[in-house]
């Protein structure tokens, strides 16, 4: 017997009140908004700078009891990584511990590394400590601003392929949900004042591929249905098409937020803002897909010239596999 999520065949009515849907999704993109304004997001040491102290030890290193011995001193965000590398040796064990730049200042003060190095060298004596290296706050806005381009370029390959791939209607719909999505998991992250770092970034672009993924095997059965369904007035084809694939869609979300609910639990501090951000975005990426890129494209309406042949309907790049 196969596990169905959603029946097989169903036929829910998406869009009866579909101007409900676009004002909630705008009322959450206004308080995102309005978050992001008013709270900013709560920079990691990526952005804000702070120092680097790669340390080696021939004993296994034990992230807790590091963790443990810094605590102490109250320095804020302080992120421990093991580094592993093939061209180690077996008594090389190497991590990276990375403390944020302090109020007021460009780097960790020379007494705050001592400090750090004492408390650790009580934790792992030992220990050794390869190198200390700063990041100022110059370096920071430098990879703000790299990130904010990387964004912003992959929602604009996201707008020209869709453009090509089906018609301008769809690509507006599927960018107005890349766009919706990246907004709601940027104000979630200023709501809640989690840590906004390099990581997260790679989540974002992670969720545009996901949300974007969805709305393209939703919009291909629109354009299907289309060309099946000539008689029926779009609405009704958008109905036909999102509950056919309905039960795809649920059931890919349910599977990935499993694995990325199992990595939140038993993944560590390290990638927990990582894999908040990607359950997050699978949530309202879901959600995206079957309510605003589908009610973005009724609302521009579709061009159906039906005096051209099935085969030859949209533009010249529309019979283009993915």
């Amino acid at each position: 017997m196969r596990l169905k999520l959603v029946p097989q065949n169903t036929s829910f009515d998406f869009f009866s009140r579909w101007k409900i849907w676009l004002g909630i999704s705008g009322l959450m993109m206004v308080i995102a908004f309005t978050s992001f304004l008013l709270q900013g997001l709560n920079f990691g040491i990526d952005f804000r700078g702070g120092t680097t102290i790669r340390t080696q030890s021939a004993q296994e290193i034990d992230v807790g009891a590091y963790r443990d011995a810094i605590a102490p001193l109250e320095l804020g965000d302080v992120t421990i990584t093991e580094i592993f590398d093939p061209t180690f040796g077996e008594d090389e064990n190497v991590a990276m511990i990375r403390i944020q730049a302090q109020d007021g200042a460009e780097a960790v003060a020379a007494t705050t590394v001592t400090a750090v190095e004492e408390a650790l060298t009580a934790a792992a004596p030992d220990i050794q400590f390869v190198s200390v290296e700063s990041v100022g706050p110059k370096v920071s806005g430098e990879l703000i601003q790299t990130a904010v381009i990387a964004v912003a370029l992959a929602i604009g390959a996201v707008l020209v392929y869709i453009w090509l791939r089906f018609e301008w209607q769809f690509a507006l719909g599927a960018v107005a949900a890349l766009v919706h999505d990246v907004i709601l998991t940027i104000g979630i992250f200023s709501e809640l004042q989690i840590r906004f770092d390099l990581a997260i970034i790679a989540a974002l672009l992670t969720i545009v591929g996901y949300s974007l993924n969805d709305t393209v095997v939703v919009f291909d059965r629109v354009r299907e249905n289309l060309r099946k369904y000539k008689k029926k007035d779009l609405k009704e084809v958008l109905n036909i098409s999102i509950n056919e694939t309905l039960s795809r869609t649920v059931m890919t979300s349910v599977t990935t937020l499993l694995a990325l609910i199992s990595l939140y639990v038993l993944g560590g501090d390290v990638i927990r803002g990582f894999v908040f951000a990607m359950i997050w975005g699978v949530i309202v990426g879901t959600y995206s897909s079957v309510f605003v890129a589908s009610t973005i494209l009724l609302w521009l309406g579709v061009k159906r010239d039906w005096s051209k042949p099935s085969n030859t309907a949209g533009n010249q790049f529309a019979n283009i596999d993915a």
